[in-house]
C-alpha cells in the first residue's frame, strides 16, 4: 500500500510516499524568505506553498521509485496551523484524490509529531508519554495506541519554541533563533538565573519567562551597552537551561504520576541538543527508556503525516471532500 502524504501547516511544503507504514521518500521545500522578516508571514507562506507543492509532490513520487498509478490513498495535514498554508495542502490533496478516485485521510499535525516515532525502528511500545514541543505547541501526551492519545498537560500561553525564538530576537539572532541559541549555549555556561515559571500540575507557561528575559537584558544593557555581545554564549546557555529544566520537570512529574516508564520527545524543539541530553540523563537516572526521532522527523515533514495516515487507513478512518482545515484545536 502506497500513501501520498502532504504537509503544509506553516512555511514548509512537504510531501512523502509511505509504503506499508514506512517512508520511501520525505521531501521538503523550505521558505528562506521569512528570515528577512524575523518570523513567518502567512500571506507569503501560502503563496510559496502554491509554487512549491507540485514540484515537491513530483520529487517525492520520483524518489520513491513509483508512479501516480501506484498510489492507494492521499493524506494531508488538516490542522492546526496557518489557514492559508493549510488550504493549499488540503485543496491539492482533495483534488488529487478526487481525480484518481482515491481514499482521503485527514491528519492532525500534533498527532503526527507523536507518530513520527514510528517512521523507523526502534519505536516505543504502548503506552508511552510524549513531550511534544514546537514553535506553536507544548504538550505532554499519553499515547495508548496510534489512534488513542490524551493530552495530560499543555501550555497556557506561549509555546517553548516561541520562547526560544522571541528570546533570540531580543538577542539579535536570526530567525528561527532556536538552533542558534542551541549552538551558542554549547559554548557558554548557564550562570544567569532566570526565574522558573510556577504552574500547578502538568501545565506550562513561558510568557512570564520571556518578560523576565526582556527586563534582565534591558537592565544589563543600560549599565553596559556591550553586555549582550560580551556574554552572548552564557545568556543563551542560561535561557536554554531554564526552558529545558521546565520541560523535563513536567515530563518527569507526568511519568511519576502515570507510572509509565517509556518517554519520548517530538516536534521541532526536540532537535535541541540540551533537551535531548537532558532526557537521556533523566532516563538514565530513573531507569526509564527514552525515544528521540531522527532530525528529519522532528521538524515539520510529510513522513509523519503519512505514517499516521497508514494507521488511519487500516482502521478505515477516511474523510470526504467536504473536509475543511482548522487553525486551532485538534488531537
Amino acid at each position: 500500500m502506497y500513501i501520498l502524504a502532504i504537509e503544509s501547516s506553516c512555511d514548509d511544503t512537504a510531501a512523502a510516499i509511505i509504503h506499508d507504514g514506512r517512508p520511501l521518500s520525505n521531501c521538503v521545500a523550505n521558505q528562506e524568505i521569512h528570515r528577512l522578516y524575523g518570523g513567518v508571514v502567512p500571506e507569503v507562506a501560502s503563496r510559496a506553498h502554491q509554487n512549491n507543492i507540485v514540484p515537491v509532490v513530483k520529487a517525492a513520487i520520483d524518489k520513491a521509485g513509483i508512479t501516480m498509478a501506484d498510489i492507494n490513498a492521499v493524506a494531508f495535514t488538516r490542522g492546526p496551523g496557518l489557514l492559508g498554508s493549510l488550504l493549499v495542502g488540503t485543496s491539492f490533496a482533495k483534488a488529487f484524490a478526487l481525480a484518481r478516485q482515491l481514499p482521503l485521510i485527514e491528519v492532525d499535525h500534533m498527532t503526527a509529531h507523536v507518530m513520527a516515532h514510528f517512521a523507523e525502528e526502534p519505536h516505543p511500545a504502548f503506552p508511552f508519554l510524549c513531550l511534544t514541543v514546537s514553535g506553536g505547541h507544548t504538550q505532554i501526551i499519553r499515547v495508548d495506541s496510534p489512534l488513542s492519545m490524551t493530552i495530560l498537560g499543555q501550555t497556557l500561553d506561549d509555546a517553548a519554541g516561541e520562547a526560544f525564538d522571541k528570546a533570540g530576537k531580543m538577542l539579535g539572532l536570526e530567525y528561527p533563533a532556536g538552533p542558534h541559541i542551541d549552538r551558542l549555549a554549547r559554548q557558554g555556561t548557564p550562570r544567569f538565573p532566570f526565574p522558573e515559571p510556577v504552574i500547578e500540575d502538568l501545565g506550562f507557561s513561558f510568557s512570564g519567562l520571556k518578560t523576565s528575559i526582556l527586563y534582565f537584558l534591558k537592565k544589563e544593557v543600560a549599565a553596559n551597552p556591550d553586555f549582550i555581545e560580551q556574554n552572548l554564549a552564557d545568556i543563551c546557555a542560561s535561557i536554554q537551561h531554564i526552558i529545558v529544566t521546565v520541560l523535563l520537570k513536567k515530563l518527569k512529574k507526568s511519568a511519576k504520576k502515570t507510572g509509565i516508564k517509556q518517554l519520548a520527545i517530538a516536534g521541532g524543539v526536540s532537535a535541541n541538543s540540551g533537551l535531548r541530553e537532558g532526557l537521556q540523563a533523566l532516563c538514565a537516572k530513573e531507569g526509564w527508556e527514552y525515544f528521540i526521532p531522527k532530525f528529519e522527523y522532528c521538524t515539520d515533514n510529510a513522513a509523519m503525516i503519512g505514517v499516521t495516515a497508514y494507521y488511519k487507513y487500516l482502521a478505515g478512518d477516511f474523510c470526504g471532500q467536504e473536509v475543511a482545515p482548522y487553525v486551532r484545536g485538534g488531537m
